[in-house]
């Protein structure tokens, strides 16, 4: 299948300022590429229809196509040097934790350039451990013949000795089980001496032959903790106390202490537990042969001597000196730019894309043009769920026969999902596993994002337009735009960055369906809002529920730790809950003590894949504090009876209000949908003490969206849908309908700037 793909280096721009997009095609003529504001991304032609505008750019061209390659695979690289180049022979000792060791051919430790020249320490392609040397002409291959175990740790030790042209390597296991061998060893003399002074870097989990354009080949699978390599070979005893010594007392020792004889030998000692926030790699040896990572492998992750005594790797940050390589991680495709566009003045804020055609070919690449800063041209601002984007960024979850199931429902997939599933190279999602079985905790918008494009349809969503994220938030811009309500587009990351003095410029925030990722310096920036006078409309179900962390570095990704409870695909392993960007502990808000309830009246309770169902009103909407919300409204009217997302408003994924997570005292419960869902929804496990039965829409009280209003300090107001299904039931009946004309009141009223009575 042949497929334009392309990303761009951010998601959001200014006037004035310039987005590279990165685009690769296969086919053989020019990419025809112009601009377009996108207001409705949804193709149901039960709805609105798909829109867009098309624009006038500087940018707007055909532009040369070609191909351009992904290649995943995580490593270390160590930088050339002087002392990495004068070895003769070298004695290598790691610990690792193979965790697909039968996959083929995998680098652990390597110097090894294009014309076969050097050395890798390996796992050969009978899963044992291996030393091959080259000289650039003759390669030898030294193998202890014996299968690593999966998941199990392991002293290596593999060596090389100019005296007397022996290569060895040993695998040790360092628990011990009957039956098994524990110990395997190989050696023979080398006929031809191999050649170390080439121009390589060191790596370690892969294999890199250009530090400048780093490739990682023979990428490894499994975690790799206090790598060494010494000028010359160890004896058994040498080793044994090489493998029981600190950095620092490599770095710092005397001459009375078991390392004496060999310190002076030391080349590099590589402490993984040295900037672990970092994609710094530190030698905590004398000759500092720092490296960095390539293509986020995973941090923050269990050593070889970890106790189990601490779980928080900055309490004991030895414990966790180990990282976790996998072939198919990805951060940055490394594309070149194939267009530059320079946001024009006159574009306002809002949805736009890159659109590019070949042939039969298109292919969107979305951003957003966000106000410049300080410089809000509305009093709404429409906040981006980027995050939430990034998080689902081509996952496979229904591709899986299990997720699959939890339907009810035939499965249908867009052909991008298609894609994604043959092409896993494009990156995964933090629904994913990585092939060794491992969770994704981290995930980039440096790459193509496939399932974030208008039009596209997901297998997931509800019957009807089966939308999702991207194109379920363009219900929300359409309607906007429909209803004639002027706006502000900001993103996840904007949030991030500029906190509550971005949101200050603003009356009313308005979220989008399903903001479901949150870092602490968005939560706390609308928290500050809603608590200084601000107006939040949360529009979605399931928001404000994993805690995240954004890379203090690097730009455009994301990391989460699948902590304790709650919808998981995936569980972190024990000692792995805090985060590695930031040393904060992950998992839901709830279990931090911040659940959603307490920022919007609700948080998650209930999801379902069939059909949706309206709410109905409740005795609080009949308050003098709610009225405006009602207005126009008779009182036996169901609220969004129909919808583009399983028929109606509640649906999906749903929130209700509940006092002992927060939901505030003087919270209005003015509608809900309970008593009206299906036996597919049913009531999250993290609300679930034991396993039980009648926790499904038929039977739990617990299963409904609920419709939240109440006042903040500061003479400010929140109002909740508690749906992700809400936003599809606005189009219906060309707006005319009670969905719509409440969302349309509580806007207004929110705008206004008459202060809510606290009092």
């Amino acid at each position: 299948m042949k497929r334009i793909l392309g990303y761009a280096d951010r998601f959001s721009a200014r006037s004035g300022e310039q987005i590279e997009f990165m685009v690769s095609s296969p086919l053989e003529h020019n990419l025809d590429v112009s601009f377009v504001r996108i207001i409705h991304g949804d193709l149901n032609p039960a709805g609105p229809g798909y829109k867009e505008e098309l624009l006038e750019s500087d940018a707007t061209d055909n532009y040369p196509s070609r191909l351009q390659h992904l290649y995943p695979g995580s490593g270390v690289v160590i930088r050339d040097s002087a002392a990495l180049s004068g070895l003769d022979s070298i004695h290598i000792q790691a610990m690792i934790w193979p965790t697909l060791p039968n996959r083929g051919e995998q680098a652990l430790v390597a110097k090894w350039s294009d014309d076969h020249g050097g050395f890798m320490v390996m796992i050969d392609e009978t899963g044992a451990l291996a030393l091959r040397l080259g000289d650039g002409n003759d390669v030898t291959t030294v193998s202890t013949g014996t299968a690593l175990d999966t998941r199990a740790w392991y002293r290596v030790d593999a060596w090389f000795d100019a005296a007397t042209g022996t290569a060895a390597v040993q695998q040790s296991r360092l628990t011990d089980f009957p039956l098994t061998p524990v110990v395997a060893r190989g050696e023979e003399r080398v006929a031809v001496p191999p050649r170390f002074n080439n121009t390589a870097p060191l790596s370690i989990g892969a294999c890199v032959a250009n530090a400048d354009q780093p490739v990682a080949r023979l990428a490894y699978d499994g975690k790799i903790d206090a790598p060494r390599l010494l000028r010359r070979p160890l004896s058994a005893n040498e080793s044994l106390a090489l493998a029981a010594a600190t950095t620092r007392q490599l770095s710092a020792t005397n001459l009375a202490s078991p390392i004496a004889s060999f310190v002076a030998d030391i080349v590099g000692a590589w402490d993984f537990a040295d900037g672990i926030e970092t994609t710094r790699v530190r030698d905590g040896s004398q000759n500092r042969h720092d490296g960095e990572t390539h293509n986020m492998p995973t941090r923050a992750v269990k050593g070889h001597n970890w106790t189990g005594d601490e779980m928080n790797w900055r309490q004991a940050p030895e414990q966790y000196a180990a990282i976790h390589f996998h072939h198919d991680d990805m951060y940055d495709a490394g594309w070149q730019p194939t267009f530059t566009l320079e946001i024009p003045n006159d574009w306002r804020s809002g949805f736009y894309a890159a659109r590019i055609r070949c042939g039969t070919q298109e292919e969107y690449i979305p951003f957003f043009v966000v106000p410049r800063r300080g410089k809000a041209t509305s009093r709404l601002a429409f906040l981006v769920p980027t995050a939430s984007y990034m998080a689902y960024a081509n996952e496979h979850l229904f591709m899986s026969g299990e997720s699959a199931h939890a339907l009810g429902r035939l499965a249908v997939f867009d052909e991008r999902d298609v894609f994604t599933n043959e092409h896993r190279e494009v990156g995964l999602s933090l629904y994913d596993y990585h092939a060794d079985g491992s969770g994704v905790c981290y995930s980039s918008r440096l790459r193509p994002i496939v399932n974030m494009r208008p039009k596209y349809q997901f297998a997931g969503g509800l019957m009807g337009s089966n939308l999702h994220q991207y194109n379920g938030d363009t219900h929300i811009v359409n309607w906007l735009e429909a209803m004639d309500h002027h706006y502000d587009v900001i993103t996840d990351e904007d949030l991030h960055e500029g906190g509550m003095e971005l949101l200050s410029q603003y009356r009313v925030v308005m979220t989008g369906t399903h903001p479901e990722y949150y870092s602490t310096a968005m939560l706390d920036g609308l928290r500050a809002f809603t608590h200084q006078g601000g107006r939040l409309m949360y529009m979605g179900g399931n928001g404000f529920y994993w805690r995240i962390a954004y890379h203090q570095d690097k730009p455009g990704i994301i990391e989460v730790r699948r902590a304790e409870g709650g919808v998981r695909s995936w569980i972190a392993e024990a000692g792995e809950y805090y985060h590695s960007f930031t040393g904060e502990y992950g998992g839901m808000w709830l279990r931090q003590g911040r659940a959603p309830q307490a920022l919007c009246g609700v948080g998650f309770t209930s999801q379902g894949f069939d059909i949706s169902a309206p709410y109905h009103r409740l005795p609080d909407s009949f308050n003098d504090r709610a009225a405006f919300i009602f207005k126009g409204i008779v009182d036996d009217g169901l609220i969004g009876d129909s919808g583009l997302l399983g028929g109606a408003a509640g649906g999906f994924e749903l929130d209700r209000a509940d006092p002992k997570h927060g939901t505030p005292p003087n919270a209005l419960i003015v509608a809900t949908t309970m008593g009206s869902h299906t036996d597919t929804y049913l009531l999250v496990p993290e609300e679930l003490h034991y396993t039980t039965a009648n926790v499904s829409g038929t039977t739990s009280p617990m299963v409904r969206a609920d419709m939240v209003f109440y006042e903040t300090t500061g003479g400010g107001a929140v109002f909740s849908t508690g749906s992700i299904a809400f936003a599809g039931a606005l189009s219906p009946h060309d707006y005319k309908n009670n969905a719509s004309r409440v969302i349309d009141n509580v806007l207004k009223r929110f705008l206004n700037e008459e202060l809510f009575e606290t009092d």
